[in-house]
């Protein structure tokens, strides 16, 4: 067992929600009011290379967050996982335990909306103003989506517009049976 796995297990005792072995490092699944503490816990470990903060929607569920740590060795990796509600998401910073956070810190809220109590302000940083507001979230839907033709839909040197002919992959004869023909 992993001595930073143990260190934070030991650390949040009821406040790790469950742990994933994953297929390398191993992901601790930490309450969210404990998001802070699991990060100090680890780093006070001896996972003091921060490289990843990272979120992803769960639609109704809420937000994900993710933060990658390890050794500076890479001895010994930790993801530790949280989860923030759908309305209002927000868990606690860690710019205080790694510096490094605050980039990732504003991405996060930029793209999805999660809120990170302690880190002001989160200033935007990759979107121009007129963008859609959280555009990583599932319910967003960007205006090029619907009305951006598909590439493949038609073959590129005919200028008529008709649909690509089909013709059979590489290697496959011409006189081949096709599905449904």
């Amino acid at each position: 067992m992993s001595a930073v796995v143990e260190a934070v297990r030991a650390a949040l005792g009821d406040a790790v929600l469950g742990e994933d072995p994953g297929f390398g490092s191993r992901t601790l699944d930490v309450a969210p009011d404990r998001w802070a503490d699991a990060a100090r816990a680890a780093r006070d470990a001896g996972a003091t290379y921060f490289d990843l903060l990272a979120a992803y929607d769960l639609g109704a569920e809420g937000t994900a967050v993710v933060v990658h740590v390890s050794r500076p060795d890479a001895s010994d990796h930790l993801l530790l996982r949280t989860r923030a509600a759908a309305e209002g998401a927000a868990v606690p910073t860690l710019v205080e335990v790694f510096a490094g956070a605050a980039w990732h810190e504003r991405e996060a809220h930029e793209m999805l909306g999660v809120g990170f109590s302690g880190h002001a302000p989160l200033e935007p940083l990759l979107l121009h103003p007129s963008a859609p507001a959280t555009p990583l979230r599932k319910e967003v839907v960007l205006v090029a989506r619907p009305t951006t033709p598909w590439p493949g839909d038609k073959d590129p040197a005919d200028s008529t517009g008709r649909p690509r002919r089909r013709t059979p992959p590489p290697g496959v004869p011409a006189d081949w049976p096709r599905e449904g023909g």
